[in-house]
């Protein structure tokens, strides 16, 4: 486990709150659930690197995702099963009304 990820008994409801008060950590969050661990660099969020890499770094400290380290490469994935062990049902509701948002969402 990376140094600054919690152990899912350390893990706090207003952490994990705010870590998904966030649009695009909710959009990290649901790529993650729909496809699983993927390297950092792959996820296009139009925002810069620092930005990107400050968005990982507030869901890895919360405790929501996992980073391995392989080379240069970070690789991120859902720490699914901590997140409903502590919170039961959360990351459930957090993405189902994620989803409906998305479906209802009106394209600029």
């Amino acid at each position: 486990m990376h140094s600054d990820e919690p152990h899912v008994d350390d893990m706090t409801l207003a952490a994990v709150m705010a870590a998904l008060s966030d649009p695009i950590r909710v959009t990290i969050v649901r790529r993650l659930a729909a496809e699983g661990e993927r390297t950092c660099g792959t996820f296009e969020l139009g925002v810069s690197k620092a930005t990107r890499s400050h968005h990982f770094r507030v869901l890895r400290e919360a405790g929501i995702t996992h980073t391995r380290a392989e080379g240069t490469h970070r690789h991120v994935s859902l720490r699914r099963d901590d997140v409903d062990e502590r919170f039961p049902g959360l990351l459930g509701a957090v993405l189902a009304a994620a989803e409906r948002e998305a479906l209802t969402a009106v394209p600029a």
